[in-house]
């Protein structure tokens, strides 16, 4: 008898909204705030809860949700620069 498995993470769910998710528990926004965000709203620099220590646990939480490895030399200042930078950088991870 085979017990019922979960879904893998990432498989049904959009990366945009993993992403989303991701934000709001990583830096402790709220679901009002992220779900405003658009292709251009700016993170690193422009939001107070994103600073380089917030950065380095934000990439642990997307390796863990998003079931990917992320290495140090693919990651610079622009990654982090708006939801949209980011998000694109998720999205080619995920594949």
């Amino acid at each position: 008898m085979h017990a019922a498995h979960p879904q893998p993470s990432g498989q049904s769910i959009p990366v945009e909204t993993q992403m989303r998710a991701l934000l709001r528990d990583a830096l402790g926004l709220s679901q009002d705030r992220v779900d405003a965000f658009d292709a251009d709203t700016p993170l690193f620099g422009a939001l107070p809860e994103l600073d380089s220590m917030a950065v380095a646990g934000l990439l642990t939480e997307m390796e863990d949700r998003f079931g990917i490895l992320i290495d140090d030399e693919n990651i610079d200042g622009d990654t982090f620069e708006t939801f949209g930078s980011l998000l694109a950088f998720a999205q080619a991870k995920v594949g």
